[in-house]
């Protein structure tokens, strides 16, 4: 079974913000796969279904970005998923709004919410996709990851979900290389990072 974790801050104040698009990618999945997410266990919600062939499990934790990897940990340990069989979908500003990257391994690159996995599990060779949601302006980080898109950002971001989710389904049935080759390309033209909300 491959574990499928999308972060992000659970409650409703934080919807749409730049740090929940793992979650929505983890939303967009359960649609496309008639996947129920809402068993609540383990300081997550998930869901159990299948991508093609391959068993999955889809997990949004619910322990605050910070704290992920207590809520991942967990869920390796009691459905004895290894590391190697997670899959984390999260946002990073190191990246245009809307550009994918995909790692099999690699540090969290600032990303405290990686940092916490990382911790926990004892390994950084934990595949991840990264979503750029843009840069932050001098000292505002903490408020722009908490912010929403600007317009012309939003759709760039919900382009990038529906490939994010796509790129997921690929790494699943046909493997994480795969994936990276197909979906390791500079989407243009990539709107600036804008401040809202």
């Amino acid at each position: 079974m491959k574990l499928i974790v999308g972060l992000g801050n659970p409650g409703q104040e934080y919807a749409g913000t730049r740090h929940n698009v793992g979650f929505e990618v983890i939303d967009r999945i359960a649609a496309r796969q008639g996947i129920a997410v809402g068993k609540r266990t383990m300081q997550s919600v998930i869901g159990d279904g299948a991508i093609g062939s391959h068993r999955v499990m889809l997990c949004r934790p619910m322990t605050y970005m910070n704290l992920s990897g207590e809520a991942v940990a967990a869920l390796s340990r009691y459905y004895r998923v290894p590391a190697a069989e997670i899959m984390v979908v999260y946002d990073d500003v190191a990246l245009a709004t809307g550009q994918l990257r995909l790692r099999p391994k690699g540090s969290a690159g600032g990303h405290n919410g990686m940092a916490n996995i990382i911790q926990l599990l004892g390994t950084d060779e934990i595949p991840r996709i990264r979503i750029g949601v843009g840069a932050a302006r001098s000292g505002r980080l903490i408020g722009h990851v908490l912010s929403r898109f600007a317009s012309g950002e939003r759709a760039l971001i919900d382009e990038a979900v529906v490939r994010a989710s796509e790129a997921v389904e690929c790494a699943v049935t046909e493997g994480f290389e795969t994936a990276m080759n197909r979906f390791n390309v500079r989407t243009e033209p990539l709107a600036p990072s804008g401040e809202n909300g």
